[in-house]
């Protein structure tokens, strides 16, 4: 099996747990990803807006951006990092690129922790994202400017004991489910 092979079987199998644990719903999603940043209150760092069965972010984002900027990733292109654009719970989005919600308003932000969607992760940090290699490029790119702390957000079910990994696949710092936090060994 190839490595692009090994990847799409990966998905799959992580879209479906992910699926589950999304349809079973409950409560206070956020809340441990709430919790590690208070420790980081007024650091910019960016979230994303879920899209499909992605955990949401957003309560832990809302609570951040009281007492810092937050922002939110916007697509450039295909094989470009991300940028990211400043939001507040209340900002007007719009539909950008690839069909993520993104501010109407673009007012840059350089983010120095960086909450990643994902589809699988394992506790030694490996992520498995979606394959156009977005955050892979951004962490690279703000790692080689200044200090960043990579969150994967997921649901627990999204753990996977192994990953078929990359060079250019770049690490989590620490992994935030709805049931705690994973500290990477």
């Amino acid at each position: 099996m190839s490595l692009a092979e090994a990847k799409a079987a990966a998905r799959k199998a992580a879209f479906a747990r992910r699926k589950a644990a999304h349809a079973a719903g409950g409560a206070g999603r956020a809340g441990h990803l709430s919790q590690v940043l208070a420790g980081y209150r007024g650091v910019p760092l960016a979230g994303y807006m879920p899209i499909r069965s992605e955990i949401s972010p957003l309560p832990a984002m809302a609570e951040a951006a009281a007492h810092g900027p937050v922002a939110v990733p916007v697509i450039r292109g295909a094989g470009q990092p991300l940028d990211f654009h400043a939001w507040e719970p209340d900002a007007e989005m719009i539909t950008g690129p690839f069909g993520a919600m993104v501010p109407a308003d673009p007012v840059p932000v350089d983010p120095e922790i960086l909450i990643v969607p994902l589809v699988a992760f394992t506790r030694a940090g490996a992520r498995l994202g979606y394959g156009g290699g977005f955050y892979d490029r951004t962490l690279e790119r703000l790692r080689q400017r200044h200090a960043v702390l990579a969150i994967g957000f997921a649901y627990a079910a999204q753990e996977a004991d192994a990953l078929p990994m990359e060079e250019t696949d770049q690490p989590l710092d620490l992994i935030v489910t709805e049931q705690g936090v994973i500290e990477i060994r």
